[in-house]
């Protein structure tokens, strides 16, 4: 079965433009060495009643919105290989030289997991 990386994190809504160039040039870069799939997924429905809400439990503040962020691997090993990678990438390096983030990476909660199911 397969490993992901997840990542949950409060964006500036004025900031999404941004975000999503830098998202697409790491995308590409993720998968130029191997990654799976690559997916940064942005917040629509989230005023749920039946369950904690990311709007809540990620406290937004006004203006913000979530992003549902994922990055699929073969294995934690190759999850591994492949981030190993991509942090000596001259292009990712120079991208995160580039200021300020549209973001604010204090509040991006991520962790790695192993797939349970997969239907």
């Amino acid at each position: 079965m397969g490993y992901v990386d997840g990542f949950v994190l409060p964006v500036p809504k004025k900031n999404l433009n941004a975000y999503r160039r830098i998202s697409n040039q790491a995308g590409k870069v993720w998968r130029k060495y191997g990654a799976l799939q690559y997916v940064e997924a942005v917040g629509d429905d989230l005023d749920v009643k039946f369950a904690a809400s990311f709007k809540k439990t990620m406290k937004l503040k006004r203006g913000e919105t979530v992003l549902f962020s994922w990055i699929v691997y073969k294995s934690r090993a190759h999850r591994d290989q492949v981030n190993n990678k991509v942090m000596n990438d001259a292009q990712m390096k120079k991208m995160m030289e580039k200021g300020p983030c549209p973001f604010d990476p204090k509040r991006m909660v991520m962790g790695g997991f192993k797939f349970l199911v997969d239907v």
